[in-house]
């Protein structure tokens, strides 16, 4: 499906909003703000945004601790991050718990948790009961290079692909599960490589390059509508940071790191609207402005929301 310009505008305001909310959780962790750790996307926005930019409504997705831009795409606004990174009473948890951890079936958001590969099993339960109302719900979530050696991921995709499920599994291939990387891990190149032996459809991306993950995400979102089950996307990429803000990554090579740089998917896909003549350098500015207004406003009201209060603490974080 081509996507109109408004749309191609729309994706590059996501892009833009997703590595301007991490950049300012870095800077709140860096003043003392941040309650615990922020794990950043930086490099991995074209994911985040192009697989969730390809659902359709009715659709739910598991984001993970790096797909902030999922959670903007599904409407959550830059505050409600901040206010969760702070553990302040009007964030999405009420400053119950940290970071990602929070969902709203309304916008079709699935909490993660912190046991990776866990929300294999529960995305595909979400595509069983899909199937059993004979509902055209497709079911997406996220594992990284790491969490895809799980059991709870093996046995989630055997599960879909088993009952034809309409799961996507997006792997987020960023070469380091925390400080180890793939080829340490698995004897495989790709991990693409796997959905044949479950017996499911796969595709590998370039994780860089939004309009490819867009793409690959609407082909396997129309496969798993029409019955198809499941399709395991691979999106190669690279963490341009460490597993959080507390980690330097000195163990990733400098070299791998600067080859990378030079593929930022934002700067990509800003080439790419240029060189098509899709945006012009006066809507490039406006998005960017609005971008710029939306972090400023978002960051003083998170500021200036109270912390919890202590007779909060006895109420269940989900009451």
């Amino acid at each position: 499906m081509k996507l109109s310009r408004a749309q191609l505008h729309d994706i590059y305001y996501f892009l833009r909003l997703n590595r301007r909310v991490d950049e300012q959780l870095t800077s709140l962790y860096r003043q003392g703000k941040v309650v615990g750790g922020v794990y950043s996307g930086l490099g991995q926005e074209a994911i985040s945004v192009g697989t969730a930019y390809a659902l359709e409504r009715e659709d739910v997705v598991g984001p993970m601790i790096r797909n902030v831009g999922t959670l903007l795409v599904r409407g959550y606004r830059p505050r409600d991050l901040f206010l969760q990174y702070m553990a302040r009473r009007d964030g999405p948890t009420g400053g119950r718990d940290a970071n990602t951890h929070f969902g709203d079936l309304a916008r079709g958001v699935i909490a993660p948790i912190s046991m990776l590969g866990e929300l294999v099993p529960v995305l595909a339960g979400a595509g069983l009961a899909a199937k059993i109302r004979k509902e055209k719900r497709v079911a997406l979530t996220y594992i990284g290079d790491g969490a895809s050696s799980t059991t709870p991921c093996h046995e989630g995709m055997n599960f879909a692909a088993v009952l034809k499920l309409p799961l996507v599994v997006v792997a987020e291939n960023n070469g380091w599960a925390y400080s180890t990387p793939v080829e340490k891990q698995m004897a495989i190149e790709n991990l693409a490589d796997r959905a044949q032996a479950y017996g499911m459809a796969s595709a590998i991306v370039d994780g860089n390059d939004v309009l490819a993950v867009y793409e690959a995400t609407r082909k396997a979102g129309e496969l798993a509508r029409r019955g198809g089950g499941p399709t395991l996307i691979e999106c190669k990429t690279m963490r341009m940071k460490g597993h959080a803000e507390h980690d330097d990554a000195r163990y990733v090579p400098r070299k791998a790191l600067e080859a990378w740089k030079k593929k930022d998917p934002i700067e990509r896909f800003e080439k790419y609207l240029k060189t098509k003549k899709l945006m012009t350098a006066d809507e490039k500015s406006a998005i960017e402005a609005r971008v710029e207004k939306e972090i400023r406003e978002d960051v003083e009201f998170a500021e200036s929301s109270p912390l919890p209060a202590p007779e909060e603490a006895v109420r269940p974080a989900w009451a």
